[in-house]
């Protein structure tokens, strides 16, 4: 029998509702469907349980990891990765993936701040943590190295039963400071994605049968779909990460995996929907995914083109919210062509001014939320916590309006994160660092469009000496150590001062109302 026999607690373990309970049940009715799929193999849920219950056992066992603890995560999605997340989470510990492009300096903030016990890394995130000063503060678990023997000791741990209200993860989100906060999500909040997902897919009897994973596991985009698939047995097929620099090898594997379900972000389905041919494959998508950034029409005209039986859903949220709040769906997506559309099923919203009063209808406002997807709070930050649900509701930082049809749109964001390819950057964190930088006197960053990536960082500097001021790839080579390669400015701007109101405040709508106008038509 799979599932340990414990006659006093068994009855409400199989009333939880939590992706470990869940791998448990497919490995006992469906042991040889294929769970997982990727370029060197596939993976049955029998073998998937064996897996995640060798990784418990080594950590709970060999690590000295116990329930609460945090295990952090530095890799490329892999097979592994899944799995580590899972065992992590059999254990009543808290898995904390972090982004693989990290550089060192970033990654000893969340080995601090987190308190991790233990770190996962595949070959790309050991070269990360070789270089980190905390390095010795955690046990790390390489997944080249170790695993292969870990997994051959088929090693059990001992059982423990797993609330659902208990933090299942922690996610770091970018916010207005320079330290990233820890959003701290529970499984309850995890099981409340199902909800989106379901609603898009198709009749009742015909859900999905293969969902490609592309989007990073660290992003909770890429979480958001790996809890739905687990409750209703959906095959996951996780992409190389060659797949988004190769649009080929992107639609190679939709065509051969048969893909009926995936999520990209904008400027990835515009390059695969313009690909020589891509119409003329055996390609089943039935519900297509975009969000993370803003998306063009005729991005949007175009994946209807090319894809004319699926279906076309945007989604729109927050990690703190688990993170879908909102979906545009189906012909709306073109006839409402910029809204992020209405709220999800068990998502309350309201539009508030800065009294927290409602507004009418088609004036601005802040929207804030209710509903299963709240997070727990941010991990070590309650005055942050209070702050952003000091009412009982969660403040966003979106500016949104709604329309007449209770369609909404965001009209600003209050926060200035600038949103690159579908990656959150603080533009007050890329700030302090191109300060640093002994040429620059002062420093902000913007937000600029880009052809691309839609959105990039630039940096408007003061030069410390007027004659002598810091070239981009001054600035860039200064931060190769300080910052992720994709929070990098891309574009620098030398100005004699930077405008300020009479508090000292940086008027960054100036400064983003300026560049918008400079770059968009920049090539």
């Amino acid at each position: 029998m799979l599932i340990p026999t414990v006659p006093d607690r068994q009855p409400f373990h199989s009333r939880r509702m939590h992706w470990m309970n869940m791998l448990d049940l497919h490995a006992t009715d469906r042991p040889d469907e294929i769970a997982v799929t990727t370029e060197a193999e596939n993976i049955s849920w029998s073998e998937l349980h064996r897996r995640v219950q060798a990784m418990a056992a080594d950590l709970q066992q060999n690590r000295g990891v116990q329930s609460g603890d945090r295990v952090l995560i530095l890799a490329l999605n892999s097979a592994e990765y899944l799995a580590a997340m899972v065992a992590i989470n059999t254990l009543g510990a808290v898995s904390v993936p972090v982004n693989v492009r990290s550089v060192p300096r970033e990654l000893d903030y969340f080995i601090s701040d987190s308190g991790a016990k233990a770190i996962y890394v595949d070959a790309m995130g050991a070269q990360t943590l070789a270089g980190a000063e905390h390095k010795d503060q955690v046990q790390a678990i390489s997944f080249v190295d170790d695993l292969p023997e870990i997994i051959a000791a088929e090693g059990r741990p001992e059982w423990l039963d797993v609330d659902e209200h208990a933090i299942a993860m922690i996610m770091y989100t970018s916010g207005t400071t320079s330290a990233p906060k820890g959003v701290m999500l529970s499984y309850m909040n995890l099981l409340s994605q199902t909800i989106p997902l379901f609603r898009t897919a198709p009749a009742p009897g015909e859900l999905p049968e293969a969902n490609l994973i592309v989007v990073p596991m660290f992003h909770i985009a890429g979480v958001g779909f790996l809890t739905p698939a687990f409750f209703a047995a959906t095959r996951l097929v996780i992409a190389p990460p060659k797949v988004l620099t190769n649009i080929s090898a992107l639609a190679d594997m939709l065509e051969r995996e048969q893909i009926t379900t995936m999520f990209l972000v904008p400027t990835i389905w515009q390059a695969l929907c313009s690909l020589p041919g891509i119409k003329d494959r055996d390609i089943p998508l039935q519900t297509i995914s975009w969000g993370a950034s803003p998306a063009s029409k005729e991005t949007l005209q175009l994946m209807a083109d090319t894809f004319p039986n699926a279906t076309i859903s945007a989604a729109f949220g927050q990690t703190e919210m688990s993170p879908v709040t909102a979906q545009l769906q189906g012909p709306d997506s073109l006839r409402k062509m910029g809204s992020i559309g209405k709220t999800i099923g068990p998502v309350a919203a309201r539009i508030v001014d800065a009294q927290g009063n409602d507004v009418p209808q088609g004036e601005m406002g802040e929207i804030v939320y209710r509903g299963p997807g709240l997070m727990a709070g941010y991990w070590n930050k309650e005055e942050a916590t209070e702050e952003s649900t000091h009412d009982g509701w969660f403040h966003s930082g979106d500016m949104v309006r709604q329309d007449e049809e209770g369609y909404m749109y965001v009209v600003d964001r209050t926060k200035d994160l600038i949103i690159s390819g579908g990656e959150n950057i603080s533009s007050i964190e890329v700030e302090h660092a191109v300060a640093g930088h002994p040429k620059v006197a002062d420093a902000s960053v913007v937000g600029a469009p880009h052809e691309k990536w839609v959105e990039t960082p630039v940096a408007i500097v003061v030069p410390a000496d007027p004659s002598d001021p810091p070239t981009l790839e001054e600035i860039q080579d200064y931060l190769s150590d300080k910052l992720a390669s994709f929070k990098k400015p891309t574009r620098l701007e030398v100005v004699d001062e930077l405008p300020r109101n009479a508090s000292g405040k940086l008027l960054k709508h100036k400064m983003r109302a300026q560049y918008a106008a400079e770059y968009s038509t920049t090539k």
